[in-house]
């Protein structure tokens, strides 16, 4: 079978990472992982994600399962960590614990064209909110997770040097709400890092799990953060959107037991963030989005 990367994840890459070896090297790769598995492959799952190729596969028993491969600068094999350390637990089943060639992972299959975003709204937020709970569990002792801070701080700088002068004010907010967080974080969790409704994927095992962890140690909120952002083009096109995303943090930070202005400091810092980067990679609209829901912090 031809491993072709869905123009998606070329895209993606394209922007982070022009002229990387990594997309010229997939086929082969894909071709190894599936051979030393003795795996039968399905089909390359499409659009897919914007960090790895995920083949749908069965394994010699016929059971079924997802081959994953993502390059180095993804950090599949933090991503491998922390699966294992939730077990199963509000997260994909890792089938593999111990490493089988770099960047690939053996995951249990879900259903992976039904997201909790399928869902209504309200719906879609209390299920996702609930999964996210039962990620938040105590990092292992010898972790080598990045932090919240060391991610955050290479953002911070990242946007400094790239921001222009008409989002200067909001890119000032968003370093000094970082700053006042980092003071005294109220706890330190294994965290998602990069969680919103479509990394929840329907299961077998359980309804909801999530998917595409890029873990990192830090507080509750930062996690949440993300989550009040999703949908934020019909956000914006309400004309009470500044209004509702004020209740969805209210009703988020209430059901998850997180500090209402802890989370809307990181929902700040994240969705600016975003709109810095999408803006430096040429995402003019998607920028433009989440600048303005930014401003409405």
């Amino acid at each position: 079978m031809a491993f072709e990367p869905p123009p998606r994840l070329v895209r993606a890459l394209g922007e982070t990472a022009p002229g990387d070896d990594w997309l010229a090297e997939l086929p082969e790769a894909a071709r190894q992982a599936v051979a030393l598995r003795e795996l039968t492959v399905e089909r390359v799952q499409v659009p897919g994600g914007r960090s790895s190729l995920v083949v749908l596969v069965r394994r010699p028993d016929g059971s079924p399962a997802v081959l994953k491969l993502a390059p180095p600068r993804f950090r599949p094999e933090a991503e491998r960590a922390a699966l294992a350390h939730w077990g199963g637990a509000g997260a994909v089943q890792l089938l593999e614990p111990a490493p089988v060639g770099e960047g690939v992972l053996l995951l249990e299959r879900l259903h992976p064209d039904v997201s909790v975003r399928s869902l209504p709204e309200a719906k879609a937020l209390l299920e996702a909110a609930g999964t996210l709970r039962r990620l938040w569990v105590e990092p292992p002792g010898d972790h080598g997770f990045e932090s919240v801070a060391e991610r955050t701080g290479r953002q911070a700088g990242a946007m400094k040097a790239s921001s222009d002068a008409d989002v200067a004010d909001l890119v000032g907010a968003a370093l000094a709400a970082r700053e006042e967080l980092l003071v005294s974080p109220p706890e330190s969790r294994l965290l998602h890092g990069t969680f919103r409704q479509s990394k929840v994927l329907a299961g077998e095992r359980m309804p909801w799990l999530a998917v595409g962890p890029d873990p990192v140690v830090g507080e509750c909120a930062f996690d949440l953060a993300r989550l009040v952002r999703d949908r934020v083009e019909d956000l914006i096109a309400q004309p009470s959107g500044a209004a509702i995303t004020r209740r969805r943090i209210k009703r988020l930070a209430e059901s998850l037991d997180v500090d209402q202005e802890r989370l809307r400091g990181w929902t700040l810092f994240r969705a600016v963030e975003s709109g810095v980067r999408a803006r430096r990679v040429g995402r003019g609209k998607d920028s433009e989005l989440l600048l303005e829901f930014a401003g409405w912090l």
